[in-house]
């Protein structure tokens, strides 16, 4: 059985005025079918530019990037992408934006009927059918979340990346969204992959933690498996002995980073 995703010895390096910044050093991972991965480290450690590598957007210097024993060297339907910045046309409604990405893929797949039934099903997921008709502006900041979501999801990825989509979020929206996200996931079954700087988030939402060492010539530290059962409701993990555990792992993981760079 062949690996579904695979990080193999990835070095990524930037030019800019004859100068060559190492950014990731020897990063080697395998990510299976349906996991939930979180990526975590302090700024400047290379995740987004991990991320960006697993879409396509950023070719990697040296190793190769395999789903399902095919390279990955451009972006494709098949890694949609959530960004903090929800990236939403504004002079679009909430239905044209998932629209715009339905009809890209399924254009010459689907019916008129079948692609507006898709469009609505993603919303539907995600909450925001009953806003369908309002433009970027008229809705809130976790509303367009969810909208991105719903927009990635309806191209039918083999896998979803998240680049901190909850970053920007106040903490009552963000839980809830989080929520969504757990529930999409369970009931879909996809690959998600998420940069996160929250450790309690990271806990909650992962199969497992992937922990960065600091940039630059950043690599993998530590994979932490989070041993919690699914579903999972955060109220009842608050005093779980194994949520306890790992929150524990990664904050001395990333505590002990951030005092090697004070003393350095």
């Amino acid at each position: 059985m062949s690996d579904y995703l695979k990080l193999d010895h990835i070095d990524k390096s930037f030019h800019r005025g004859g100068v060559e910044t190492q950014v990731l050093r020897e990063i080697n991972l395998v990510i299976d079918k349906g996991e939930f991965v979180s990526i975590i480290g302090h700024s400047g450690c290379g995740k987004s530019t991990l991320l960006n590598l697993i879409a396509g957007l950023t070719q990697v210097s040296s190793g190769c990037v395999l789903l399902e024993d095919r390279e990955v060297n451009s972006p494709g339907p098949e890694r949609a992408v959530v960004f903090q910045n929800h990236s939403l046309l504004p002079w679009l409604t909430v239905y044209e934006n998932v629209e715009l990405a339905v009809n890209k893929v399924f254009g010459g797949k689907k019916t008129r009927a079948e692609r507006h039934a898709w469009i609505m099903h993603n919303l539907d997921l995600v909450q925001m059918a009953h806003a369908k008709d309002k433009r970027p502006s008229e809705i809130s900041g976790g509303m367009k979340q969810r909208v991105g979501i719903a927009r990635g999801l309806s191209i039918e990825p083999k896998i979803l990346l998240l680049d901190e989509p909850f970053g920007a979020l106040d903490a009552l929206t963000r839980a809830h969204l989080q929520d969504s996200v757990m529930e999409i996931h369970a009931s879909l079954k996809s690959t998600m992959i998420m940069i996160t700087h929250d450790v309690d988030e990271a806990v909650l939402l992962s199969d497992r933690i992937v922990m960065m060492t600091n940039g630059p010539s950043a690599t993998i530290g530590e994979v932490l498996s989070v041993g919690l059962e699914r579903p999972r409701k955060r109220l009842d993990l608050v005093s779980d002995k194994t949520y306890i555990a790992a929150r524990e792992s990664v904050l001395k993981f990333l505590y002990e980073r951030h005092h090697f760079v004070e003393a350095a």
